[in-house]
C-alpha cells in the first residue's frame, strides 16, 4: 500500500476525542491520505479551540505530536486556529471540530463531504439498534451522510435473540480483511487491540498444524489500564457488577474480563471449533499490554515432538506472509515499554520466552468406548469432536487394548506458550485501525 499516495480528495469523520479518536488524529496527519478531518467532539472542551490544540499536541505516553512526527528537534505543527469556524490545520492538513451533537444522527456528515467515519466513543456498539433510536446508534452516522462506518472495538449485541445484520462485518487486516464486501457491509467492526494481537499469534499455528491437532487453546493478556478504570477507588456506579473497575487503577493488579474469544471466532471461523478461554488482568502501565497463549496439540510420533525451534520457525516464516511489518519476531529480551509506538506492529512475538512441553495424556478407554458406543446410537448427525480419538476407540489400537484387557491409552499432546506484545493504542491497534479506514476509503 502506497501511503502517501492520494487517489481523491477524501473527508474523514472521527466521532469522539478519547485516546483512539485522539491517536487516530495522529496516525491520519502523518499519513496524509485523507485531505481534511472532521472530528465530532459533540461537547465543549476547555474554554477555546486553543485547548483542543493543546490536548491534541501533547500526550502523556507518548510525547509531543511534532516530536513523534519530526524528532527532537522538531517545532510545533498546530497552525492557523480559527475560533468561529472550528478549525485548525495539523500538519498540513485541515481539522474541522464540531461541538454539539451527540447523538449519530444528527452529525451533518453530509454537509461537510465526509463519506466515511470512524466511531471511537465506544458508546454506539450494537449494529442492530436503528437509527432513530433517541439514545444513538452507530447506524445513525449512515443516516447522518456518511457511507461507512468503522468502529473501534468489537460489535456488541444486547439482545441475544437477534443476529448479527448482513450488512456488518468484524474485520482485521491482513487476517479477513477480504471479507469486507464494499457493495454489502456499511458497518465495519476493527475488533479490539487484544484480538487483533491474538489473530496474528493464532492464524499461523492454524496454518501449520490445522485445526483438527488444536486440541484446546487459552489465553490471558496482561493489559494495561484504560479509561473505564479509574484514578482513585470510588462507588461503583449504579447496577455496576464489576466493582473492580471502580478501584485505583494506579496501584493494583485487577482481575476482568475479555471478549477476545468471541470477537476471535468472527476473523477467524475455525477457532468456533476450539474449546477456548480468554482472561484479562489489568496492569499499571499506560499502554504496551502482553498475550500468553497456550495450546494443547495433539501430537503423531513421541519421537519427534513439537519443539521450541519448530514453534519459532512457524512464526519466522509466517513474518512474510502478512503486510509487511504486521507481524514481527522477536529474540530480544523485550519489556512493554520497548513495544510503546512501534509502527505498525499488530504482534510481536517475543521468540526467547516461547517454549513447549510434551507429555502422554492418559485417555480411559472405557469411557471413550462407551462414549462411542452412545454417539452411534445418535446416527451420522451428531459425530464426536473428538474424532481422532473415536478412531482410536474404533481401530486397530482400541481393538488391541480390548484383546489384552488394557483400560488406558496414552496420547502424547504437546502444550506450547506463546508470548506476544502490543501496543494497546498508538503503535499496534490505531495504526491497524488507520489501514483499515484506508483500505475501505479507497473502495468507494
Amino acid at each position: 500500500m502506497n501511503e502517501q499516495e492520494k487517489l481523491v480528495p477524501e473527508k474523514l469523520g472521527i466521532n469522539g476525542l478519547g485516546r483512539i479518536a485522539k491517536l487516530s488524529i495522529w496516525h491520519h496527519v502523518e499519513r496524509q491520505y485523507f485531505s481534511e478531518l472532521v472530528v465530532n467532539i459533540g461537547r465543549q472542551v476547555g474554554t477555546s479551540l486553543q485547548d483542543i490544540a493543546q490536548f491534541i499536541e501533547r500526550d502523556s505516553t507518548y510525547g509531543s505530536l511534532h516530536n513523534y512526527l519530526y524528532g527532537c528537534r522538531a517545532e510545533r505543527v498546530i497552525e492557523e486556529l480559527n475560533e468561529s469556524d472550528g478549525t485548525m490545520r495539523i500538519n498540513g492538513v485541515k481539522a474541522t471540530f464540531l461541538r454539539t451533537a451527540r447523538n449519530p444522527a444528527n452529525i451533518p456528515w453530509n454537509e461537510h463531504g465526509v463519506r466515511v467515519v470512524v466511531d471511537a466513543t465506544g458508546a454506539f456498539l450494537d449494529p442492530t439498534v436503528p437509527a432513530t433510536d433517541p439514545k444513538g446508534a452507530a447506524r445513525g452516522h449512515l443516516a447522518g451522510g456518511a457511507r461507512k462506518v468503522i468502529l473501534s472495538a468489537p460489535f456488541k449485541i444486547k439482545d441475544k435473540s437477534r443476529e448479527m445484520p448482513a450488512d456488518a462485518v468484524t474485520t482485521v487486516m491482513g487476517i479477513n480483511d477480504a471479507d469486507y464486501d464494499p457493495r454489502k457491509h456499511l458497518l465495519i467492526s476493527n475488533a479490539s487491540c487484544t484480538t487483533t494481537c491474538l489473530s496474528y499469534m493464532i492464524k499461523p499455528l492454524l496454518d501449520a498444524f490445522g485445526a483438527d491437532r488444536i486440541l484446546s487453546a487459552s489465553m490471558t493478556t496482561v493489559h494495561a489500564a484504560t479509561s473505564s478504570q479509574q484514578v482513585l477507588d470510588r462507588a461503583p456506579k449504579s447496577a455496576a457488577t464489576d466493582l473492580r473497575k471502580s478501584r485505583c487503577a494506579f496501584n493494583n493488579i485487577i482481575l476482568t474480563s475479555t471478549g477476545a474469544a468471541k470477537a476471535l471466532g468472527l476473523v477467524i471461523p475455525e477457532m468456533k471449533r476450539i474449546g477456548f478461554i480468554a482472561e484479562s488482568v489489568r496492569v499499571p502501565v499506560t499502554t504496551g499490554s502482553l498475550i500468553i497463549l497456550v495450546m494443547m496439540l495433539q501430537e503423531d510420533d513421541m519421537r519427534n515432538p513439537i519443539s521450541r525451534e519448530k514453534i519459532n520457525d512457524i512464526y519466522k516464516t509466517a513474518v512474510d506472509h502478512f503486510p509487511k511489518g504486521y507481524l514481527v519476531f522477536s529474540e530480544d529480551q523485550n519489556v512493554s515499554s520497548d513495544i510503546i509506538g512501534r509502527p505498525r506492529a499488530a504482534c510481536v512475538i517475543e521468540g526467547f520466552e516461547n517454549h513447549t512441553r510434551t507429555s502422554a495424556v492418559r485417555i480411559n478407554m472405557e469411557a471413550i468406548i462407551q462414549a462411542v458406543d452412545y454417539m452411534k446410537t445418535l446416527g451420522e448427525s451428531s459425530k464426536p469432536v473428538q474424532l481422532d480419538i473415536t478412531q482410536i476407540a474404533n481401530g486397530t489400537a482400541g481393538r488391541s487394548l480390548r484383546q489384552r484387557g488394557a483400560n488406558t491409552l496414552d496420547i502424547p499432546v504437546t502444550q506450547a506458550v506463546i508470548y506476544g506484545w502490543y501496543d494497546n493504542e498508538l503503535g499496534s491497534y490505531t495504526n491497524m485501525l488507520g489501514d483499515r479506514t484506508v483500505s475501505i476509503a479507497r473502495t468507494l
